[in-house]
């Protein structure tokens, strides 16, 4: 079953971006949410997207724990992320009521126990970010809310996907997108792997596919539009109002115009994708009977003659017999004279 009911809903991500662009315009957060919100609206994005956590419950505080990582330091890397902890249930409840009054869909991502709890209040489908798919104990946390979830895949092998739709469907019969998703920021083109989207869906065929995109957008938006081609019902992409902002997502989020083009390039494949089983067209009708051929005399043919391979050949117009049931002609006998190059029909045979 479908958790949405248009197909390719589109979903903007501005989590990050808001707190930029509210420091660029000197404006609130809530503020900027709003705007962020608003602009999403207008250019045709049918819901939002944000993130919910304490950074105390993300991130440990255990150096060592980051030995292994390419991290510079540990302490810098939980600031970087403590900056953008700025709403709390408040705020949420706030954008998801206005979300509500402007016709659009609120959504947020949890990444801690208490967020998903709060957001259960006032939103109606859960999202389950790529860093939680191994987080089994979360994600039947979330799944026993019996609410719609979209499943980010990124860095994620089959395996772990199947464990962690296994995980939802031991608690829960909530329908679920697997959402194909690289964790690469931005992702490189040639890392893209749009084609996972057909793998997916061939290992999840009872679920929706979407994809979760990282990759800057290219002038065409033709990653986000093979991503529909491909099957992808579900397009999930950072939004920002400006792209020249020095943001974390702003060098890989979309703007207004990148969603014009997106949403015409999607018009375009639904009126070329046409019909799936393959048929004659009303529009091929005269051509069918113009270029297709039919069986004429390739002589005279008189009354009576017994017709031979030889007395016959195969030509434009297809408006006579056709030349697949040439069985039927071949040795039929002339009840009328045919004269060389004229169509046959049965009504000239017995």
């Amino acid at each position: 079953m479908k958790i949405f009911n248009k197909t390719p809903f589109l979903i903007a991500d501005i989590s990050i971006n808001l707190f930029e662009f509210a420091d660029a315009e000197k404006i609130s957060y809530l503020e900027s949410a709003k705007f962020l919100i608003e602009e999403a609206k207008s250019c045709g994005i049918d819901a939002v997207m944000f993130q919910s956590y304490m950074v105390e419950n993300l991130i440990s505080r255990d150096v060592s724990a980051f030995k292994d990582l390419d991290i510079d330091s540990p302490n810098s890397y939980y600031d970087s992320i403590k900056k953008y902890d700025k709403f709390g249930v408040g705020e949420f409840k706030e954008l998801a009521a206005y979300c509500r009054e402007i016709g659009m869909v609120f959504l947020s991502t949890p990444h801690d126990f208490e967020s998903a709890d709060y957001l259960d209040g006032f939103m109606d489908i859960f999202k389950i970010g790529s860093s939680d798919l191994t987080n089994i104990p979360f994600i039947k946390y979330i799944a026993c809310k019996n609410k719609p979830i979209l499943l980010a895949t990124g860095g994620a092998t089959l395996a772990e996907i199947k464990n962690a739709i296994r995980a939802i469907e031991e608690v829960s019969t909530c329908d679920v997108v697997i959402m194909h998703s690289i964790l690469s920021f931005p992702t490189e083109y040639a890392d893209a792997n749009l084609l996972m989207i057909k793998d997916l869906a061939q290992n999840f065929p009872d679920y929706e596919i979407g994809y979760s995109d990282h990759t800057k957008p290219d002038e065409n938006m033709m990653v986000l539009t093979t991503a529909v081609n491909y099957g992808a019902t579900v397009i999930e992409k950072h939004f920002t109002f400006d792209k020249n902002l020095k943001g974390l997502d702003s060098s890989f989020a979309m703007d207004g115009d990148d969603v014009i083009t997106f949403k015409r390039n999607v018009l375009f494949l639904s009126k070329i994708n046409g019909r799936m089983n393959k048929q004659p067209l009303i529009c091929e009708s005269l051509a069918r009977r113009e270029l297709r051929k039919s069986i004429v005399a390739n002589k005279n043919i008189k009354k009576g003659d017994v017709i031979k391979e030889e007395d016959i050949a195969f030509k434009r117009p297809g408006t006579g017999i056709s030349p697949s049931q040439v069985e039927d002609v071949v040795g039929k006998e002339a009840c009328k004279d045919i004269s060389e190059d004229s169509l046959i029909h049965f009504e000239f045979l017995k």
